[in-house]
């Protein structure tokens, strides 16, 4: 299959005049998934584990097998291991407040790096004041990679938790997170991988990486928006006490105090996103039938082209590690001396679609010196043609500002 009979599969991108490049975002959504939530609206909406119906049981069996692909998926050793969120953000305060709370002392430390979206940064700043620990940083070098140098002077015997994003959102850098793991573990403390940016574009085995906590948004990788996946080991997940208090995640409730329920369910509470995690099935369904083979080789192409392309044009600064081997599917970019919203707006008015502005990663923006980007986004329904109009948008932007460069 090729990128144009991918591309069919997308109805929003049947619009020839939409150039969709923020993937990074969240990903357009195949007719295969659209169809999935449809047909569970049309047959099996019913609200799953609270009925003894014919109808609630078939919605049960529904979300629970989507549980059970998601641990083949990820490899996860038993599929009460995997929880269910609304969002990778949401997955990373479960942690937070759950684990790190619980388990931080005063002059503990928790390692994070620069590259940490918002949501990997803001909960732990809360929880180590909270607690007296101390937040520290691995900083990146001039190749924007985290070096193994960093790595070994910033996890100590101090590090009681390592916070690590295996993509970064703004850079595209992959950071070799199963050497960090093992170098955290070594060390003593606990490894939390934020896997949104990469799991959409690679295979990712949680057993083989040896990380105690994984998460992930669905919509990034297909899936519709809403719905979010938190990885956790067993042994750990068991120790820690529930993030939210409600219904289905408890076992009994007295005046006085309550026993929760047995993993999963004390940690999904209320009624939760169903039609979001069939929707999140069935685009691990098109995943897995394209392949991740495929897919690196669809996005190789492009992002190899766009990297070319874009390097030729000596108004732009590149925020992207020279070494390819080491770069995901994010490209950053600056017209120099001109305001990034300003060039996403001229781009928008070419139909081409990138995101502008700090990325939810502004410590990061402060040490490159910046405030903000344009961040071109690829997926498996990109092409090189795409990449064509970000060029031909980008020189029209520049036209258009270049006497008002200083």
């Amino acid at each position: 299959m090729n990128t144009e009979q991918i591309k069919k599969d997308f109805p929003l991108l049947e619009n020839e005049s939409i150039t969709y490049l923020d993937s990074g975002a969240t990903t357009q959504k195949p007719i295969q998934v659209i169809k999935a939530v449809e047909e569970f609206y049309q047959k099996y909406n019913a609200n799953p584990h609270r009925g003894a119906y014919s109808l609630s049981v078939e919605a049960t069996e529904q979300y629970e097998n989507t549980r059970t692909k998601i641990a083949k998926f990820i490899n996860a050793k038993h599929r009460e291991e995997i929880i269910f969120s609304k969002n990778a953000t949401e997955s990373l305060n479960l942690i937070a407040y759950s684990y790190g709370l619980d388990n931080l002392k005063k002059d503990d430390e928790v390692v994070i790096s620069i590259m940490e979206h918002h949501s990997n940064l803001v909960p732990w700043q809360k929880i180590t004041k909270q607690t007296g620990s101390k937040l520290n940083y691995m900083y990146i070098n001039e190749n924007y990679e985290i070096t193994d140098e960093e790595i070994e002077s910033k996890i100590t015997d101090k590090t009681k938790i390592v916070g690590i994003t295996h993509v970064s959102n703004v850079l595209g850098t992959i950071n070799n997170v199963k050497k960090i793991i093992k170098y955290a573990h070594k060390k003593g403390a606990i490894v939390i991988v934020d896997a949104s940016q990469s799991i959409p574009h690679m295979k990712i085995d949680v057993q083989d990486l040896d990380a105690d906590f994984l998460v992930f948004s669905g919509h990034k990788m297909l899936a519709p928006l809403g719905i979010g996946v938190l990885y956790g080991k067993r042994e750990i997940l068991n120790k820690m006490t529930p993030f939210l208090m409600g219904g289905d995640m408890i076992e009994y409730v007295y005046e006085q105090d309550t026993t929760f329920a047995p993993l999963p369910n004390k940690f999904e509470a209320g009624t939760q996103n169903v039609e979001g995690v069939i929707g999140l099935g069935a685009a691990i369904d098109y995943i897995e039938n394209l392949g991740y083979d495929k897919i690196q080789e669809i996005e190789h192409e492009v992002i190899s082209y766009a990297r070319q392309e874009l390097s030729k044009l000596d108004y732009l600064t590149l925020y992207t590690t020279p070494n390819e081997e080491n770069h995901s599917s994010v490209i950053s970019f600056n017209i120099k001396g001109v305001h990034p919203h300003d060039v996403a707006s001229i781009l928008d008015s070419e139909g081409v679609c990138v995101r502008s502005g700090n990325h939810c990663a502004q410590p990061l923006m402060r040490f490159l010196g910046i405030d903000s980007t344009c961040r071109a986004s690829f997926y498996i329904y990109n092409t090189k043609d795409d990449v064509d109009k970000l060029v031909k948008a980008l020189d029209k932007a520049y036209n258009m500002f270049k006497n008002y460069i200083k």
